[in-house]
């Protein structure tokens, strides 16, 4: 944020999980712009409008690079809000990870938040979505070759509404299942985070799905537990409270945002 302007509301930089792309935050982002907040919304690679192809991107770097270059890019003396959803967890710790400074507070939702990333059996087991109850719910795709692991994985359009958007709008779940991009699971499961001594100078904020079948409550609460946030909000949602509780979820992000004490 600019200091110069004591006025000047936040600048919040909206991040979307595995598949889906800018567009899921088309609520949030309205409530923001309507409120007077500046709001960007990325496309990470391979999602949403970016034609990268999804089996060719192996690695977190490669995938969060959009996020990573719009932070090399702002003005010094400016400071932005991350807010990520699912796996957008991993882009923001890979964010605070080099871009310390450049960040005044990181918003989780629903979303993975592990220190370490993906680097050990711990973190599999709070982080990867368990979805196995519900079957053979996922398309894989295997571009390096079916003797490798998949490069690609999308839930089935059947299982969409049942698993993603149990609680929100028809009109929203239809939306998602004709903009939903596979994800590039490589890049997800390979993620990784060394160093970054200043990481746990940036504040966080954890916003809990109580209703979530991808990213389950008990696991959530077990990476809150882990790598503990500043300040832990709940919402009766499911794992997508961008369109099944839009208005409670503003409130909650904006109100993080102007609370937030720790260094």
């Amino acid at each position: 944020m600019n200091e110069e302007a004591g006025l000047q509301k936040p600048h919040f930089v909206l991040v979307h999980g595995a598949c889906h792309g800018a567009w899921c935050w088309y609520k949030i982002r309205c409530l923001m712009e309507t409120s007077g907040y500046k709001v960007t919304c990325l496309d990470l690679k391979s999602a949403g409008i970016d034609q990268s192809n999804p089996n060719t991107i192996l690695t977190l770097d490669e995938y969060n690079a959009p996020l990573i270059d719009f932070l090399s890019n702002l003005p010094h003396d400016e400071k932005v809000i991350l807010v990520g959803h699912s796996a957008g967890g991993l882009s923001l710790t890979d964010a605070i990870h080099r871009f310390p400074k450049r960040i005044h507070l990181a918003i989780y939702v629903a979303a993975n938040m592990l220190k370490h990333g993906f680097s050990s059996d711990q973190d599999f087991k709070d982080g990867d979505p368990d979805v196995s109850e519900n079957g053979e719910i996922a398309d894989l795709e295997y571009g390096m070759g079916l003797d490798e692991p998949p490069t690609s994985v999308i839930i089935k359009e059947e299982f969409q509404k049942r698993i993603l958007y149990q609680m929100s709008p028809k009109e929203d779940s239809i939306l998602a299942s004709m903009l939903l991009r596979a994800g590039p699971v490589r890049a997800f499961k390979g993620a990784r985070f060394e160093g970054g001594k200043d990481a746990d100078s940036v504040p966080r904020v954890y916003i809990k799905t109580l209703h979530d079948h991808i990213l389950r409550p008990v696991q959530q609460e077990a990476m809150i537990k882990r790598w503990q946030p500043c300040q832990v909000f709940e919402l009766e949602s499911d794992h997508s409270p961008f369109f099944s509780a839009p208005s409670l979820l503003f409130e909650v992000i904006v109100k993080a945002a102007a609370t937030i004490t720790c260094n």
